[in-house]
């Protein structure tokens, strides 16, 4: 009874999102709109068998449809704007799979070793991420500190939080509002990269920024 209805709302929407013409934007939409029409059937079964299954499905596709991120001409432009200005810096500027802008930013650009205090080559860059921000006002910002895992957790914590709370800083006073940005530090527990070696450890020291779209706004 629920496969049916579930199934048929999750087809249509995914084979549209498919469609070779069609944008970032709609294919996400499209996607979202399936994955909300499953769970409505779902839901709308558990209360009302068949035609609850059915009424379901529509209402979770409308929902799906206007949930999660957007990849917006406006995030497109500044994530090429950010590409530009990081260009042989070592930061990487990528389009995350649920349609974030992320910033990489390793620590021999923006932070000395033990410090909180960023680094003068990582300002020109925070220069044009802000602009970036202000062009778009409805994006939300998470900036995450990470360090290697050399030392306790009692000063890699605080060194990882006091990274980005320094780069919430830096763009507040230029201007972006300060309730856009969420900041943390993660320490030593999220990885990318063998602790056992010097290379492995400077690319865990790092401090990521994602820029995101929220797609009812």
């Amino acid at each position: 009874m629920i496969s049916k209805a579930a199934a048929l709302a999750l087809a249509l929407a995914v084979g549209v999102a498919g469609c070779a013409n069609m944008s970032e934007t709609q294919s996400t939409t499209a996607k979202g709109a399936g994955i909300g029409a499953v769970g409505g059937a779902v839901l709308g079964a558990a209360v009302g068998g068949k035609s609850g299954a059915a009424k379901g499905a529509v209402i979770g596709a409308g929902a799906g449809a206007v949930g999660g991120y957007i990849w917006s001409k406006r995030m497109e432009d500044q994530k090429r704007q950010m590409e530009q200005a990081t260009q042989g810096t070592g930061v990487g500027v990528t389009q995350t799979a649920d349609n974030r802008l992320k910033l990489d930013v390793p620590s021999d650009v923006s932070f000395d070793t033990g410090r909180a205090d960023i680094k003068p080559n990582f300002r020109p860059i925070l220069d044009h991420f802000a602009q970036g921000l202000s062009a778009n006002p409805t994006t939300r910002v998470t900036i995450i500190g990470h360090t290697d895992s050399t030392g306790t957790d009692a000063i890699n914590n605080p060194l990882s939080y006091n990274r980005a709370d320094s780069v919430r800083n830096y763009l507040t006073a230029r201007g972006v509002d300060a309730r856009r940005i969420t900041v943390d530090g993660r320490g030593s527990r999220e990885p990318v990269a063998d602790n056992a070696s010097a290379e492995g450890r400077a690319r865990n020291r790092r401090v990521e920024i994602f820029v995101a779209e929220p797609a009812s706004g």
